[in-house]
C-alpha cells in the first residue's frame, strides 16, 4: 500500500511538471471514496519540492490512519526535508528505508528459506560414468573370464526428469524416471556373445580380422526415489548452467528400479582395410528387470553418484552371476 500511495505522488508530481502553468492542482483517487490532491501555485515551488521525503511523510500518514488518529500531523513540513535527520519515534519507529527493504528480501530469499520456495521443482539432468560388475563381490578375472571388461569405455549414460521435493529446511525427495544405457565393453576384443535353451555364452572369435571393440549394450526405462540431506538449505539443485549457488553440500541415498527395453552385441573390426560392424539385438538371458540402491553426494551443481544392482544382470542359472554398478558425474 505505501508503494502504490508513493508511487502516485511520484506520478502527480510528473504530471505537474509537465502542466506547468495549465494546471495548479491534481486530483488523485485512492480506492472509491478516497483522493490526494496536490496544489501548486507557484511553478518555482515543484524545485522544491524535490527536497521532501515523501515516503516518510506517506508513512506518517498511514500510520495515523491505521491508529485511528484523527488529530493533525504533528511534525513540521521542514522535518520532512530529505537533508533534516528525523528523531521523531513515529517516523524513525524501526523502519527500513525502501532500499534496505529490497536489500533485506533479497538476503532473505538468497538464504533459501524453504517456506517460501516451491515445494517441488523439476529439471533434466545426465549420469555420465563407467560401470562394470561383480561377481560374488570380486572383479572377474580378464585371464579366465571371457565376460571381463575393461573400466575405460564401459560407459554409463543416463537421462532423467527429475522432481526435487522439499520436505523441510534441510530436506528434499529427488525422484523421477529416465533412460539408463549399460555398455559393457569386453576386455578381449575378439568376444562373441550368442544365446541358445541353456543361456547366454562368451567365446573368442577365430575369424582372421583386425578386431577393434567388442560390447554388450543393455537398455533400461527407470524410476527413482532418493532422500537427500542439503545443508543448503535450497529446494533444488542449481544446474552448473543456470549460476545459481544457493544449494551447498548434500548426501542421499535410495531406490531405484528399471525395465529392459533394449539390448544388443556389437563388435567391431577391420578386414581388407575396411571397417565392419555387427550388431545382433537379443535379449542374451539379461534379466527384464533391475533394482538396486543410489548413492548421490552433491556440491552446489554437481553430483557424484554411485548405483548398485542388487539384483544379478542375467537370469538365473542362464548366464554368469554377476551384479552390474556404475558411478560417475550427475549434472
Amino acid at each position: 500500500m505505501k508503494k502504490y500511495i508513493i508511487a502516485l505522488f511520484v506520478s502527480a508530481l510528473s504530471l505537474c511538471a509537465m502542466a506547468q502553468s495549465k494546471a495548479d492542482s491534481v486530483v488523485i483517487r485512492v480506492g472509491e471514496r478516497s483522493k490526494v490532491i496536490i496544489s501548486i501555485k507557484d511553478k518555482k515551488d515543484l524545485q522544491t519540492l524535490k527536497h521532501y521525503n515523501f515516503q516518510a511523510l506517506i508513512e506518517d500518514m498511514i500510520h495515523k490512519v491505521e491508529s485511528r488518529d484523527t488529530t493533525p500531523l504533528s511534525a513540521p513540513s521542514s522535518s520532512y526535508r530529505k537533508d533534516t535527520v528525523r528523531t521523531s519515534e513515529s517516523v524513525v519507529d524501526n523502519r527500513l528505508s525502501e532500499q534496505e527493504e529490497s536489500d533485506r528480501w533479497k538476503n532473505h530469499n538468497d538464504r533459501g528459506d524453504w517456506r517460501r520456495q516451491r515445494h517441488t521443482r523439476s529439471s533434466v539432468n545426465f549420469d555420465l560414468g563407467t560401470n562394470n560388475y561383480l561377481s560374488n563381490g570380486k572383479f572377474p578375472d580378464s585371464g579366465t573370464d571371457q565376460y571381463a571388461v575393461r573400466p575405460w569405455g564401459s560407459w554409463y549414460l543416463a537421462v532423467n526428469d527429475i522432481q526435487r521435493t522439499r520436505i523441510g529446511k534441510n530436506g528434499f525427495i529427488e525422484w523421477g524416471f529416465g533412460v539408463s544405457w549399460y555398455n559393457f565393453k569386453f576386455q578381449d576384443d575378439k568376444t562373441i556373445v550368442s544365446r541358445d535353451a541353456a543361456g547366454v555364452h562368451f567365446a573368442s572369435d577365430t575369424r582372421d580380422v583386425d578386431f577393434r571393440k567388442s560390447k554388450l549394450t543393455a537398455v533400461f526405462l527407470n524410476a527413482s526415489i532418493v532422500p537427500m540431506l542439503d545443508f543448503g538449505g535450497s529446494s533444488w539443485k542449481p544446474s552448473i548452467f543456470d549460476g545459481h549457488r544457493n544449494s551447498q553440500f548434500r548426501i542421499g541415498v535410495g531406490p531405484y528400479a528399471g525395465y529392459r527395453i533394449d539390448s544388443y552385441s556389437k563388435l567391431m573390426f577391420k578386414q581388407d582395410g575396411d571397417r565392419h560392424r555387427e550388431r545382433d539385438h537379443d535379449n542374451f538371458a539379461l534379466n527384464n528387470l533391475r533394482y538396486g540402491l543410489r548413492l548421490q553426494v552433491g556440491f552446489r551443481g554437481t553430483d557424484l553418484f554411485f548405483n548398485y544392482d542388487m539384483n544379478e544382470l542375467f537370469t538365473a542359472n542362464k548366464g554368469p552371476k554377476l551384479n552390474a554398478f556404475s558411478f560417475g558425474v550427475s549434472f
